[in-house]
């Protein structure tokens, strides 16, 4: 099978630690995936927490996911969103919305999680923007442990949340040798919240991304002793993109002409009920 392992990038977003697995410079994307920021754990108060102020988004969608913890989700849709662990929010970007994320006002205590981003493809990332919160998730028991759902179907058992390409991503709890039935037509990454997990002879630890190509049929896990584990997977997304901050676009001029829109507040992006400071940096330097 063989897999490729390449260790996360570290950056401090608020008061909270991120290791960056998706993108590197090894490895762009998994499938549709083209963004894993695995945050935390840090202590948040009421008023501290991930302090992200409203900021763009285009061409993708935002996946969030909590193991510990609340944060406050506003968008320029207009949603105000709590978000606990075992709940899903996703936010299509399409043409345009801006977001933000940030403490309750109210939770105190560890917060930790995943955020995830879907490049989108041709066909909707043109497309209106939208959000959706998902209450609870389908969960799959699996020989050493369980999954639950997040986007796209695992071992027969789809989420409910939207896809615009085939996708998969599920967060399993294993505690014992665990078999999982994977498409073949998919390529996958792993990358482990917590605990220790070997897969093809090595032992995959936080703060890495393990890739494995598109053939197997199934995974075999080992935790070391208990880990939890973030699955994601997808077919090779067909179309190239360019990132640049907030942005999966095509090419520089789109991602240019998306920059120059949200400097100068034109609608595009909306605007987000949020009393944390609206987030600026300058053109991108070929502009």
């Amino acid at each position: 099978m063989g897999i490729e392992i390449t260790e996360s990038s570290q950056a401090q977003v608020g008061i909270v630690t991120v290791r960056r697995a998706l993108p590197r410079r090894q490895r762009r994307t998994v499938g549709a995936w083209c963004f894993a920021d695995h945050l935390g754990p840090a202590e948040a108060t009421p008023t501290r927490g991930l302090d992200v102020g409203p900021h763009p988004h285009c061409g993708l969608q935002t996946v969030t996911w909590l193991t510990q913890g609340e944060v406050l989700h506003h968008d320029s849709l207009g949603t105000e969103q709590l978000i606990a662990p075992g709940q899903l929010n996703l936010m299509t970007a399409g043409r345009g919305v801006s977001h933000s994320e940030e403490a309750t006002g109210s939770y105190a205590g560890p917060v930790e999680g995943i955020q995830l981003w879907m490049a989108q493809p041709a066909a909707t990332r043109d497309g209106e923007p939208a959000f959706e919160h998902h209450a609870a998730l389908p969960e799959v028991d699996l020989a050493g442990g369980r999954a639950s759902v997040l986007v796209g179907t695992l071992a027969g058992t789809t989420s409910p949340a939207r896809i615009d390409s085939p996708t998969m991503g599920a967060e399993l709890r294993i505690d014992g040798p665990a078999t999982v039935p994977v498409d073949p037509a998919f390529e996958h990454g792993l990358i482990v919240l917590d605990g220790a997990v070997e897969v093809d002879g090595a032992v995959l630890t936080p703060g890495h991304l393990g890739y494995l190509a598109p053939g197997p049929a199934e995974l075999v896990l080992a935790p070391e002793p208990s880990a939890r584990v973030m699955l994601l997977g997808g077919l090779p997304f067909p179309e190239p993109i360019v990132m640049w901050w907030n942005y999966v676009i095509r090419d520089r001029a789109e991602a240019t002409a998306a920059h120059r829109a949200w400097l100068a507040d034109d609608g595009r992006f909306g605007t987000v009920g949020s009393a944390l400071e609206r987030v600026v940096v300058d053109l991108p330097p070929w502009a």
